[in-house]
């Protein structure tokens, strides 16, 4: 009996904590309501990341567990999403349909308060933002096993869009089927880059089976609920959205399989503190041309990080180099090295400088 005291007892004193708390988020949003209207008197942007990673990072520092810190960034994560949706309503494209990668980075970045638009192609996701149905937008750029996106680094060449954040995502994929038997699986469908993530996997365990390319993982998930001898690399997502059966978890040929997600918008990102830079330029086909462009910034000891080329598609045998560099343009040796690197190159476009993902 005493027991079962106890028990009530620290089940009273949780409720009169989670009272508290609900107090507090209530206290914390009606200051969220008064910035949002200082804002859009001063018509200043209501996102701003590197606000969050400073609230983050702060919170961490302070927090003595045993609440993990971990789930305390996504605790606040709802918190600073649901406040953000009190300042102005946030629509955000990204690359679709639900159950994506993608849909999961953004909501990574946004929360579940912002509305969440999906989109069929990147294409589609900028001309979203460039014409202002929503406010931001979520692409994929980058895979640790795969390279770039190749569809992503194109558009920046059209397109005025900042990066204004990055999002990684550790990607796992898993096969998928409504009977969750391998013996009845005759075709795979996926998105390309699953498929070449997985594909010493699906040579040792499905060598006969032939691979189907779609334009989506969810996609691929969504064909496969209805087709009982397909199977689909997908996430956990999609096997709850579409009720498919894990035949095997997570069949990615690395372990550390990683994907980096942009968000785009039309603003310059805040510094942070603890930013990056990303760029992108032609250069002067003459020699020692490549060295001359990236001496002014190893001479200023700033790091690169990535630097990635593509064809020119107007004229042959030419390149556009995309650059990510640390610091933040606002920093004077990252814009020394810049205006020094113009002298060398035909153009140079920033494409956005902003907080390290976290």
């Amino acid at each position: 009996m005493s027991d079962k005291k106890t028990l009530e007892e620290i089940r009273n004193s949780i409720d009169g904590i989670d009272d508290q708390i609900l107090t507090l988020l209530n206290q914390r949003a009606e200051l969220v309501i008064a910035i949002g209207k200082l804002k859009r008197g001063e018509k200043r942007d209501f996102y701003v990341p590197s606000r969050e990673r400073e609230i983050y990072e702060r919170l961490a520092s302070r927090n003595r567990g045993p609440f993990p810190s971990d789930a305390l960034k996504s605790v606040f994560r709802e918190i600073i999403s649901a406040s953000l949706a009190l300042e102005a309503p946030m629509k955000v494209a990204f690359l679709g349909p639900k159950a994506t990668f993608t849909h999961m980075a953004a909501l990574q970045q946004f929360g579940l308060s912002a509305e969440l638009v999906p989109q069929k192609s990147i294409p589609a996701v900028f001309e979203d933002v460039e014409k202002g149905r929503t406010q931001y937008g979520v692409v994929p750029v980058e895979n640790s096993t795969e390279g770039m996106v190749s569809h992503t680094l194109d558009m920046f060449m059209e397109s005025d869009l900042k990066i204004i954040a990055e999002v990684l995502l550790e990607v796992s994929h898993d096969l998928l089927s409504r009977t969750g038997r391998m013996a009845d699986i005759k075709k795979v469908y996926s998105h390309p880059q699953a498929l070449a993530q997985c594909r010493k996997w699906l040579e040792e365990n499905l060598p006969n089976v032939p691979v189907v390319d779609v334009a989506s993982t969810a996609l691929a998930a969504q064909i496969v609920s209805e087709d009982y001898n397909a199977a689909a690399i997908a996430s956990d997502s999609a096997a709850a959205l579409y009720e498919l059966k894990v035949v095997k978890k997570r069949i990615e040929d690395q372990v550390n399989n990683f994907t980096r997600f942009l968000v785009i918008g039309k603003q310059v990102a805040d510094k942070s503190g603890n930013d990056k830079t990303s760029l992108m330029f032609s250069v002067k086909d003459e020699p020692g041309i490549l060295s001359r462009m990236l001496d002014p910034f190893a001479r200023r000891g700033i790091n690169l990080s990535k630097i990635e080329s593509r064809p020119l598609k107007k004229k042959a045998w030419e390149y556009i180099f995309f650059l990510d560099l640390a610091g933040h343009l606002s920093d004077p040796e990252v814009a020394e090295a810049v205006d020094e690197l113009r002298s060398c190159c035909q153009f140079v476009k920033i494409l956005g400088s902003y907080s390290k993902n976290i």
